[in-house]
């Protein structure tokens, strides 16, 4: 790499924002709400399927990185999760993580196409009300930390 392109790699101008200095409060709260929704006591497998999906479509490197370990800590398989990319194509996920994982795909690339009622009709054949709504959560939380961690990239 040239000097001058180290040099803008470096330059106040382009170089990541410190979100920990400059929003602590934000990102706190965000932690915050995080921390509610896994007192919920949500089953941990769909919680990581979930956050690994959403950061992968959001190509969040860090992120991937991050869920695909807490996964494997969790006792996730490294089979399943080098599937999670392809589960509508394999057999791997039971049908309530695939509609777990089909309401994360709508909910992160917000498709106009998709249909929503079909996909909340499917949820409701394997959660109740309230895992739908930190199904949900967990799918907007996801969004915006990973908007967070790609804007640093």
């Amino acid at each position: 790499m040239s000097e001058t392109k180290t040099l803008e790699r470096v330059s106040p101008k382009t170089k990541a924002v410190n979100y920990e200095a400059v929003i602590p409060n934000v990102l706190k709260a965000m932690a915050g709400v995080n921390q509610v929704m896994d007192a919920s006591g949500f089953e941990r497998t769909i919680h990581h399927l979930v956050q690994l999906r959403a950061s992968q479509i959001n190509r969040c490197a860090f992120c991937v990185k991050m869920h695909t370990r807490e996964a494997r800590e969790d006792g996730e398989t490294s089979e399943r999760l080098d599937r999670v990319i392809v589960w509508d194509q394999v057999s791997d996920f039971n049908p309530r993580e695939r509609a777990a994982l089909a309401w994360t795909e709508a909910l992160t690339t917000l498709d106009p196409k998709a249909d929503l009622d079909l996909l909340r009709a499917e949820l409701r054949e394997h959660f109740s009300e309230a895992e739908i709504g930190i199904l949900t959560g967990t799918v907007a939380m996801i969004n915006l930390w990973n908007r967070i961690g790609v804007s640093r990239h």
